[in-house]
């Protein structure tokens, strides 16, 4: 993904800034202010959406994982008991808002439909929260209830639910709360690939078939890092408060685990064994949890 107008919006919010501190200023230059304020709101738009197509949707990272035919663990999900504790910030609600999505992703694609109708119930809490109520509206929940047998179709309502909430915010002006939600929804996919993997047991299977198992899950979290370096750019677009500094930190250091891998140069020079190993996820493994407690508390 390529940030050309990054440099330019930094620049257009530091013009933005001494014009306001300046006193003053006749129409036409008041006018030009609000162009030029109203352009760099829609190249961040554009960011966000780039974002949006080039990392997994909430239910794609689950649905390969069930794919590979890893075990469903139910320990790994967040705890949607901690709703309330979430509503009580906009920039909670909307990075669990995230993190719920992908827990339901996870559930669905392992069939476990009424667990994900109890997590919807949250989602919603936390939409309403943010005032995106139309998003996780009565009729999705019916939407949802008619096709709790069809794993395909809630994969497809919940995408398109999170696209629309994404969406809202977006044209709302709320950049920010929807950069949360989308590095919400990928981090606990993250999360729940790589405690997957480290948890998985040591005396079940030999080395070679137990390293056979993981191989495809260890994909799934290797193929991340583009991803990761497509988040860490765009929450150094939104404005830098808390939580977005802790995680653009946090995130920055996930991707210096992922780099001093050099999984393209192994692939490579067909060295693809040497990071194919669960051994290699080790700090990845332990930033992911870093980053995701940040999360959710």
């Amino acid at each position: 993904m390529k940030y050309r107008h990054l440099g330019w919006f930094s620049l257009t919010l530091s013009i933005l800034f001494l014009i306001s501190s300046c006193g003053t200023k006749p129409a036409e230059d008041t006018a030009d202010s609000s162009e030029e304020f109203d352009k760099a709101n829609e190249d961040l738009k554009e960011r966000i959406q780039e974002v949006v197509y080039e990392i997994p949707s909430p239910s794609e990272i689950p649905f390969l994982l069930e794919a590979t035919g890893a075990e469903f663990n139910e320990t790994l999900i967040n705890d949607n008991n901690k709703v309330e504790e979430y509503s009580s910030r906009n920039d909670n609600a909307a990075l669990n808002l995230g993190v719920y999505a992908a827990n339901i992703g996870y559930l669905v694609s392992y069939s476990k439909v009424q667990e994900a109708l109890t997590y919807m119930s949250s989602a919603k809490k936390l939409a309403d929260n943010l005032g995106v109520t139309g998003s996780f509206d009565t009729e999705l929940l019916r939407r949802f209830e008619e096709n709790l047998s069809r794993k395909d179709s809630l994969a497809f309502l919940l995408n398109e639910t999170i696209n629309k909430t994404e969406n809202y915010l977006k044209d709302d002006n709320r950049n920010k709360l929807a950069a949360l939600i989308i590095t919400g929804s990928f981090i606990e996919g993250l999360y729940i690939s790589t405690q997957l993997i480290d948890s998985y047991p040591d005396d079940i299977l030999p080395k070679d078939s137990r390293n056979l198992v993981l191989t495809p899950l260890i994909r799934v979290v290797l193929e991340q890092e583009k991803s990761i370096e497509d988040l860490v750019s765009m929450l150094e677009s939104v404005e830098q408060t808390e939580p977005v500094t802790s995680l653009v930190a946090d995130m920055k250091e996930l991707k210096t685990k992922y780099s001093e891998l050099n999984i393209q140069d192994q692939i490579k020079n067909n060295r693809a064994d040497l990071v194919l190993s669960d051994k290699t996820l080790t700090d990845i493994t332990s930033q992911v949890a870093t980053v995701r407690k940040g999360i959710t508390g």
